[in-house]
């Protein structure tokens, strides 16, 4: 039986994960969760799974789960050093990681150094800290089994080919909820437009990244460390439906898909059963109700965003972290409606530039470089 901890155990990622250990109660034991404010559904999943510890980075929250739990044999802690210590427990055998923004990188790190595999949701431990997470990789043995649905997808595709016969590989979006939009109207975009996602229910911060596409830059970081490739190498193609999760082209011209319903489950259920595909009850594609698939190239005026990623990719050492840190602030602040949608991709930018670079960041400079980024934001006016 695999024991496993879940970051983020009450988001949507985590939810999803749930259900899919659910249906293999013989294969998983769920040793920790961890969550933030939603102590509600912490208290469902605690009082059906049963783990040894939950975590509440909000004390009031942890609170609330504590009343709620307090007859079940549960321990209950509070705050981030707590987090890192549920991420650094040896005796786990796979953390599934899926807490949001930057916040998520320093787990994923604890883990890998510890041995512990990660199933990675948290995208933006790799654009963070890419260089750190695969050096500590090297020294441990632990791996990384990609959960978003684009990368679980080339994961799919080039199992058993050769890295050398790889022409490209092919992210694809579904261009969010401005894909049609003019452009000239994007100042004007307000918080709740810009929380309605066509195909998938995410929480806040992911959905405003879909919506400038930054969620799309971060993936072609992703993609960059967890599969050796060059910039030029990773490409982009907006495709609304959402049914070919990612592709991989090969030199003679070929093409493999990795094709499926929109349903996070499938790609967390492959990175929990790696390397089966185990028997699940989802919905199943049905290829005689689809309709078009279409596809379009991004449309950099209007997700500039996406030329920021590859901007910060190119200039590596600090630039796609500090990229990371920046528009997880200036998300914030646009959530909390205190700066334009199209300010976003300005106050990243400026981030970018007027950085003190660092070629080769360790941890501390990661977190130095956090708090400068938080102050450089917060100033934007």
């Amino acid at each position: 039986m695999k024991k496993i901890s879940i970051l983020g155990s009450t988001g949507s990622i985590g939810v999803n994960a749930l259900s899919v250990i659910k249906n293999f109660p013989e294969d998983f034991r769920v040793i920790h969760l961890t969550g933030n404010l939603n102590s509600e559904k912490m208290i469902e999943q605690g009082k059906e799974f049963l783990p040894n510890t939950i975590t509440m980075i909000d004390e009031q929250a942890a609170g609330k789960v504590k009343s709620g739990l307090k007859e079940l044999d549960i321990e209950v802690f509070t705050g981030r050093e707590k987090l890192l210590e549920v991420a650094n427990d040896k005796n786990i055998d796979l953390v599934l990681n899926s807490l949001v923004g930057a916040f998520g990188m320093e787990p994923t790190l604890k883990a890998i150094e510890n041995g512990v595999d990660v199933a990675l949701s948290n995208k933006e431990s790799l654009v963070v800290a890419g260089d750190l997470i695969y050096n500590a990789m090297d020294n441990s043995g632990a791996n990384l089994f990609p959960v978003d649905s684009e990368h679980s997808a080339l994961w799919q595709c080039v199992h058993g080919e050769l890295n050398e016969d790889i022409e490209k590989i092919i992210l694809t979006g579904s261009g969010g909820p401005f894909r049609t939009r003019e452009v000239n109207t994007f100042s004007s975009i307000t918080k709740k437009e810009a929380l309605k996602h066509p195909n998938w229910v995410m929480g806040q911060k992911i959905t405003i990244d879909s919506a400038t596409m930054m969620n799309k830059g971060l993936e072609v970081i992703e993609a960059f460390w967890l599969f050796k490739m060059n910039t030029s190498k990773i490409e982009i193609v907006v495709h609304p439906q959402s049914i070919i999760h990612s592709m991989v082209q090969f030199k003679d011209g070929s093409i493999k898909a990795q094709l499926g319903v929109p349903d996070m489950k499938i790609p967390i259920q492959y990175a929990l059963t790696y390397p089966r595909h185990l028997p699940s009850n989802w919905e199943r594609l049905d290829f005689t109700n689809i309709i078009d698939l279409t596809f379009e190239a991004p449309n950099i005026e209007r997700f500039p965003c996406i030329a920021l990623a590859y901007k910060a990719l190119n200039k590596k050492g600090s630039a796609a972290a500090v990229l990371n840190f920046a528009n997880d602030y200036s998300v914030f602040r646009f959530l909390e409606e205190d700066i334009k949608f199209t300010d976003i991709p300005k106050i990243i930018d400026l981030a970018i530039d007027n950085h003190q670079w660092i070629e080769c960041p360790n941890l501390d400079d990661l977190k130095e470089l956090d708090l400068w980024t938080k102050d450089f934001v917060k100033n934007f006016d």
